[in-house]
């Protein structure tokens, strides 16, 4: 059977390498035609700007042509047609199938009756496994290495696939963590247990004053208004956090801000000025990063 990537589990810590040096060689030459001839799926059940749009560039410049659609409400799934069904079709069709939806387990259901890979672009708040590698990618080329770096993450940790894919990730190369957010959304315990059971070190605070000025990675994300149920729950912890230029005084040189976007306002529009701000370059990344994954699965790099 095919691999597919559907959590960032399905990577060793060998293939995570092996994709980032690939997208280090895109990052030199951005168009290869290693693809020519190949018809990829881009299917999107949920609205996505960066993801949907770095992906398909990423096929493109990989010389394979793409097809799919940004909204399900003009697909058949509207008149009822399953997941099953969508998937068993689009498969016939395609030589690898890149997937986001909003229900958790989706993609990984897509992988189990697909004839060809699919690649999780995301599922509900679950994983965003394309968007771990990035972030991967972003801090290796800030930091020069992944070893040994204390990452601040910031914000949604309950709701935010992305942090849960990246704590996964960076479990090999022994980092230290520190979570930073209210009680409302605080990490899963799931995650806390894995990073115990791995010896990883984390602290937990409410206050994004409290770690700063001493981490590597300040990994910021927004408040997910679309994951949660109760508006008022929603309502009470949207503002929690606003990251400003003039709160950096005294953080470590190396240290860069990340941020999977969109951004709300958690970070003020005077910190893109800043030599901190990394997260434009990061999602530029995403295109090499995701060029590599695409190839990977494809059995070409």
């Amino acid at each position: 059977m095919s691999k597919s990537l559907i959590s960032i589990q399905d990577f060793s810590k060998e293939e995570i390498l092996h994709v980032l040096e690939t997208a280090k060689e895109f990052e030199k030459n951005r168009t290869q035609d290693i693809l020519a001839g190949k018809v990829i799926a881009c299917i999107f059940f949920e609205p996505s700007t960066r993801t949907r749009l770095s992906f398909e560039t990423a096929v493109n410049r990989l010389g394979a042509k793409v097809i799919g659609f940004s909204d399900a409400s003009n697909t058949s799934v509207s008149k009822g047609e399953t997941l099953k069904d969508t998937i068993k079709m689009v498969s016939n069709y395609v030589d690898l199938i890149i997937m986001r939806h909003p229900l958790e387990g989706s993609s990984r259901y897509a992988s189990e009756v697909s004839s060809v890979p699919v690649i999780n672009a995301g599922d509900g708040a679950n994983q965003h496994p394309s968007q771990t590698l990035l972030d991967l990618y972003s801090i290796m080329q800030t930091q020069g290495r992944l070893d040994h770096l204390k990452i601040n993450m910031v914000g949604d940790l309950k709701y935010g696939r992305t942090t849960h894919s990246l704590l996964q990730a960076m479990s090999h190369f022994s980092p230290e963590f520190v979570f930073t957010a209210p009680e409302e959304l605080k990490m899963p315990v799931e995650y806390k247990d894995f990073l115990k059971k791995k010896g990883i070190r984390y602290t937990e605070t409410t206050s994004l004053e409290d770690h700063l000025n001493d981490c590597d990675i300040l990994y910021m994300t927004r408040v997910q208004q679309e994951r949660f149920t109760d508006p008022m729950e929603y309502e009470r912890v949207k503002d929690v956090y606003r990251l400003e230029a003039s709160m950096l005084g005294n953080v470590k040189e190396n240290m860069k801000i990340l941020h999977p976007l969109p951004r709300v306002s958690e970070i003020d529009q005077d910190v893109d000025d800043t030599p901190y701000a990394y997260y434009f370059k990061q999602a530029e990344n995403g295109l090499y990063v995701r060029m590599a994954i695409i190839s990977y699965l494809m059995g070409y790099r």
